[in-house]
């Protein structure tokens, strides 16, 4: 398989770009991908074999089971580094190894449905919080340990819209390519 081939399988639409400019219609509509993004997931993998959930979605990538509880947690870390930020002045967050977190135990065996449940309730109580954020809200930041970077939360809607799409991506193409 050629880097071009991969690396399209990898990141399906692209990677996130951060506007120069973030607006509030823009911020609407991120926190409306929030918003679906668990039960588009569940509608697309609920009916998925055992057999198809130990699929990877790419050459050395994850497999759709792996995919769908990182998702889970990266979406249940995330949502833990806005109320951090709405409650502390620029803290620094706590990273974690999203591939050791993919190697362990339940990620690679445990029922989907235990993360797509994970992931209605997180998502839920997330989009209700940030449908009530303030434009000064929105500004507050969290330093990110791995390259001291401050990320404004508007940005960090952003960014986990996009990873919800991203990883739906992955796992939607893979769905396609093999006629499931």
């Amino acid at each position: 398989m050629e880097n071009e081939e991969l690396e399209q399988l990898k990141y399906p639409i692209g990677k996130f770009e951060i506007p120069e400019q973030i607006t509030h219609e823009q911020i609407h509509e991120w926190i409306h991908v929030l918003e679906l993004l668990p039960r588009e997931l569940e509608i697309m993998v609920k009916d998925l074999t055992e057999e198809q959930l130990e699929t990877p979605y790419r050459p050395g990538g994850w497999t759709v089971r792996q995919t769908v509880h990182h998702i889970a947690d990266s979406h249940h870390n995330s949502y833990i580094r806005f109320k951090w930020a709405l409650t502390e002045d620029n803290p620094i967050i706590k990273a974690y190894d999203e591939k050791g977190w993919a190697e362990l135990f339940d990620t690679k065996t445990a029922p989907i449905q235990l993360s797509l449940d994970h992931l209605k309730a997180v998502h839920g109580k997330l989009v209700f919080l940030l449908k009530g954020l303030s434009n000064a809200q929105l500004k507050k930041t969290f330093t990110h340990p791995s390259n001291n970077e401050q990320v404004p939360l508007d940005q960090n809607i952003g960014t986990y819209a996009w990873h919800g799409r991203h990883h739906f991506a992955q796992i939607f193409n893979l769905i396609e390519r093999k006629g499931w």
